[in-house]
């Protein structure tokens, strides 16, 4: 297996992280929504202006992991008033966490992961938790087998339709 590098995104990177987001994100969910839907939160979540806004923010971290200088995946994540919903100074929320489909299995999500813990314990910080569609089965069983537990579920709307997170958290 060739080495996975991570490297912590900055500004300059917006169009790199553009095109990774909206084709990770793309590849894991357009096969479960509708292409209405799908083309709807590609256009409206992954902006320039977004991205940007995110990597400006002091509480978030964004990394690329690379694979022959090769983008092949990232990892977000927020901490303090940056967090989606909890907003816990003791915790790190896990917003995204997207490998290339090419590189599924190849343990890259793991690397990120591990990157997710290291920034907690380094913070001193209790738990991590993260929001998971429950549709996303492979995400899912990713998060149970490295020890995080369901604690709760929120509706969100994607474009027309209702569907259901599963906030899930582990003790550090």
């Amino acid at each position: 297996m060739e080495q996975i590098i991570l490297r912590k995104i900055e500004e300059k990177d917006v169009k790199s992280l553009q095109e990774i987001a909206k084709q990770t994100f793309f590849d894991t969910f357009s096969p479960h929504n509708t292409a209405e839907n799908m083309e709807k939160y590609l256009n409206e979540g992954f902006t320039t202006e977004k991205l940007t806004s995110e990597i400006q923010n002091e509480n978030s971290q964004f990394y690329f992991a690379l694979s022959d200088n090769e983008v092949i995946g990232y990892l977000k994540v927020n901490s303090g008033d940056a967090q989606t919903e909890l907003q816990d100074e003791n915790s790190l929320e896990i917003e995204r966490i997207y490998v290339s489909k090419d590189f599924h299995g190849k343990k890259v999500g793991q690397i990120l992961y591990d990157k997710a813990l290291e920034i907690a314990k380094n913070k001193n910080l209790k738990y991590v938790w993260l929001g998971v569609w429950e549709e996303n089965h492979r995400a899912v069983q990713f998060y149970k087998k490295n020890g995080f537990v369901e604690f709760h579920q929120h509706i969100f709307l994607f474009g027309d339709e209702e569907q259901t997170d599963l906030m899930m958290k582990k003790e550090l």
